[in-house]
C-alpha cells in the first residue's frame, strides 16, 4: 500500500460522511469534505506520476471512489430535489454502461486499457462542478450566480450523453475488430 493508493482510500472513506451531511441538510460541511476529495483525488494521481507508484490496483480503485463519490453526491442531490433527476439517471446510466461494456468485453477476452478519455475528462469535471455549483447554491456561503446553474445542468448532461456514445463507440470498434 503506497500513499496515492492510501489517499483514494480516504477518499472512499469521506464518503459516507459528505453523504450524512447531506442527508442532514449541512451543505456547507458537505461541500468542504467534497472540496477535500477532490484534493485527494488531484493529491494521489500527482504523487503516483511523480514518485513513479502507479499500480494497477491504483488504477482500478481511483476511478470507482470518483465514481462512488460521485454517484452518491448525484443520487442524494436528487433526492433532496437540488439537482433534477433526469441529470442522474443521466449520469447514472452512462456509468453503469461503461460498466456493463467494460465486463463485455473482458468476458469476450478483449483487454481494454483503463484510460478517460478527452469527452470522460471533460464530463468528469462537469460533473464535479455541478456538484459543486449545487452546494454553492444551497449553502449559506451567498453564491451569485445560481440563475447559471441551469446551463451547467444542461452541459453536463450532454457532455455526459457525449461521453457515453462515444465509449459505446470504442466498445462496439473492439468488438468487430477481429
Amino acid at each position: 500500500m503506497n500513499l496515492p493508493n492510501a489517499l483514494t482510500l480516504v477518499r472512499i472513506l469521506l464518503i459516507p460522511l459528505f453523504t450524512i451531511l447531506l442527508i442532514s441538510k449541512s451543505f456547507r460541511g458537505a461541500l468542504i469534505i467534497f472540496i477535500i476529495a477532490g484534493i485527494t483525488d488531484a493529491l494521489d494521481g500527482f504523487l503516483a506520476r511523480i514518485w513513479h507508484q502507479r499500480t494497477d490496483f491504483g488504477s482500478y480503485l481511483d476511478p470507482i471512489a470518483d465514481k462512488l463519490l460521485l454517484a452518491s453526491a448525484f443520487v442524494t442531490l436528487a433526492i433532496l430535489h437540488i439537482i433534477p433527476s433526469w441529470l442522474t439517471v443521466i449520469v447514472m446510466s452512462r456509468d453503469i454502461l461503461i460498466a456493463l461494456g467494460f465486463w463485455v468485453l473482458t468476458m469476450t477476452n478483449h483487454k481494454p486499457k483503463v484510460e478517460p478519455r478527452y469527452t470522460s475528462k471533460i464530463t468528469t469535471v462537469l460533473q464535479i462542478l455541478t456538484i459543486i455549483w449545487a452546494l454553492l447554491s444551497v449553502s449559506d456561503l451567498h453564491w451569485r450566480y445560481e440563475s447559471l446553474f441551469p446551463f451547467v445542468i444542461r452541459l453536463t448532461a450532454f457532455f455526459t450523453i457525449l461521453s457515453g456514445v462515444h465509449y459505446i463507440y470504442i466498445g462496439n470498434k473492439l468488438l468487430t475488430e477481429e
